[in-house]
């Protein structure tokens, strides 16, 4: 349990053993963009592409991860047959952008014709998993909410495992879909979109204030970050006592279009001025 005496940094971070925690699942395969690829190429993923599989190792746990080094999968059949769930990243693996990859339905299709289990992972943390939800019905694919766990649900069911107060607020520097899954798990929050065209004005004797009742400033992917973002954060983290400073991500790339690959979190920023800015160092934890 973290102290609630000094301000403390977690990175809520999805992997497999982080989801097969929270899913309370097994024998599982995870599939991720970084190192598994279907039919050969980032832009196919089928069925019949699964016996060409780049990379996938299995860990003795019964835990599957994708390997560094990419090796080719002999055995397709055995590697489906020996596991119940499989974990699929979202952004490179299912989508890229807005655009479907190739033969995703039918490999789906194919391992619910089996009986497996999907659960839909994403670092992403700009929609509610209602949200993704409905992206994935936009797409062609049927999957409930329940299937797919999002960084910005992660993020709330964090705040709710460690019994985080009520009557304290959370300050995000992020998108929507944080807001809304800390507002389903009846948090009060300030900050987000909202802040986005926020400027602050340097003048002699300018003291910027900030939110006392903060107890704990969220961070994720923003396409709107700036610098009264970074400023109200750092003084929420600094200055008011136990208040938490929590990651939805550490990715330094993101596949927002199927064009090209995109900065990713603003994390990186922010974690090297508080770095350089508080006496404290950050605790990362896995939920």
């Amino acid at each position: 349990m973290l102290s609630k005496a000094v301000a403390s940094a977690v990175s809520v971070t999805l992997n497999p053993k982080t989801t097969s925690k929270f899913f309370g699942l097994k024998r599982v395969s995870f599939v991720s963009s970084d190192s598994l690829v279907f039919g050969g190429k980032n832009s196919s993923f089928n069925a019949d592409g699964l016996k060409k599989s780049r990379s996938c190792s299995r860990m003795e746990s019964f835990v599957t991860k994708a390997s560094a080094s990419a090796q080719p999968l002999k055995n397709a059949d055995e590697l489906i047959d020996s596991v119940e769930t499989f974990i699929f990243d979202c952004d490179g693996v299912i989508w890229k952008g807005d655009k479907l990859i190739d033969g995703v339905p039918e490999t789906l299709d194919m391992l619910r014709s089996k009986g497996k289990r999907l659960v839909f992972v994403t670092n992403n943390s700009t929609k509610s998993r209602k949200q993704y939800g409905k992206k994935f019905e936009t797409l062609g694919l049927t999957v409930t909410e329940e299937e797919i766990f999002a960084s910005s649900f992660a993020a709330a069911a964090y705040l709710k495992s460690i019994d985080f107060p009520k009557d304290k607020k959370v300050y995000v520097v992020g998108e929507d879909g944080i807001l809304k899954e800390l507002e389903l798990a009846g948090f009060q929050y300030l900050g987000g979109p909202e802040d986005g065209g926020k400027k602050i004005e340097l003048k002699p004797g300018f003291l910027m204030e900030h939110d006392k009742d903060v107890g704990a400033v969220v961070v994720g992917f923003d396409r709107y970050f700036n610098y009264y973002k970074v400023q109200y954060g750092t003084l929420c983290i600094r200055e008011n006592p136990g208040c938490l400073f929590i990651a939805t991500n550490r990715d330094a790339v993101t596949h927002l279009t199927d064009a090209q690959e995109w900065a990713g979190s603003p994390l990186l920023c922010l974690y090297c001025i508080l770095i350089f800015n508080t006496v404290r160092s950050p605790i990362y934890e896995e939920f």
